[in-house]
């Protein structure tokens, strides 16, 4: 068997374990995107909630499957929280995913945060290019909190941030994941250009990055959200090329997914 079908069987393995087990996964993610998050994670089979209280942090980290932590709108009592369930995660084990929304020089008080976070070693760090170009050290000009780079630019230079993780994953026209553990670099082909257009669909596949992450290894973890959006995303288009009917479609599909529909449409590439 070649290694890229024992990826793909490894995906279903873990899509099967997210229905079996329900996990429960901690969200400490902005204002924008907290029902969106919510909504996917739920229809993906995951049990998502939103606890981003400092004073309720440490113990219902040591309670979760999972956690994931987006710095988007940060507010002084929020980032409290996500250094204690961080420090937390950490002590405890329990995998976390640190999605480094709006990182660079612009915004220094949320970078400098994302770096004290950075000590308690996130299982998988995602975002995109933009986002992880500049974490790995190149200070580049964003758009806000958009990308302006292509992800594909980027994964070499993403590699020096294994040294905070065991896993990278940067989203974009394709998405690319950098294992430390398997030390490669697995391109996964799909989505669709709406999704961009869609407020919170990043936030979105970090928290069910985590989700998976309840389940199998960092790795797959990462491949497995990340396939589970591209072939949703491609499945909507095909059936509401608006951007309201679409959302409402992508919403479907990350529910309807199955092995067979994994097995039909997923697209990867080792590196």
């Amino acid at each position: 068997m070649s290694q890229k079908q024992q990826l793909i069987d490894q995906v279903i393995d873990a899509w099967q374990a997210l229905q079996q087990q329900t996990p429960l996964v901690q969200c400490i993610t902005n204002s924008v995107a907290n029902n969106y998050v919510a909504n996917i994670l739920l229809a993906a089979g995951a049990s998502p909630a939103m606890i981003d209280n400092p004073f309720e942090a440490e113990d219902f980290t040591r309670i979760s499957a999972a956690l994931s932590i987006n710095i988007g709108t940060p507010t002084t009592e929020q980032t409290q929280a996500m250094l204690i369930s961080a420090k937390t995660a950490q002590q405890h084990h329990v995998p976390w995913v640190l999605d480094p929304v709006g990182y660079g020089m612009v915004l220094k008080w949320r970078s400098e945060t994302v770096d004290q976070l950075l000590k308690f070693q996130p299982s998988i760090i995602r975002g995109n290019a933009s986002e992880i170009s500049t974490l790995a050290g190149s200070q580049i000009q964003t758009k806000g909190v958009d990308s302006t780079l292509n992800s594909h630019d980027v994964y070499a230079q993403a590699k020096s941030l294994l040294q905070h993780s065991e896993c990278i994953a940067i989203s974009g026209e394709s998405d690319y994941i950098i294992s430390k553990q398997l030390d490669i670099v697995i391109k996964v082909n799909g989505g669709c250009h709406l999704q961009p257009k869609i407020t919170a669909t990043g936030c979105a596949l970090g928290a069910l990055t985590a989700a998976y992450h309840a389940v199998t290894n960092p790795t797959i973890a990462a491949l497995a959200s990340h396939i589970h959006f591209a072939i949703a995303g491609k499945l909507a288009y095909e059936h509401a090329q608006t951007v309201g009917s679409f959302n409402v479609a992508f919403l479907d599909y990350i529910h309807m997914l199955d092995d067979n529909l994994i097995q039909q449409y997923v697209d990867i590439e080792i590196l």
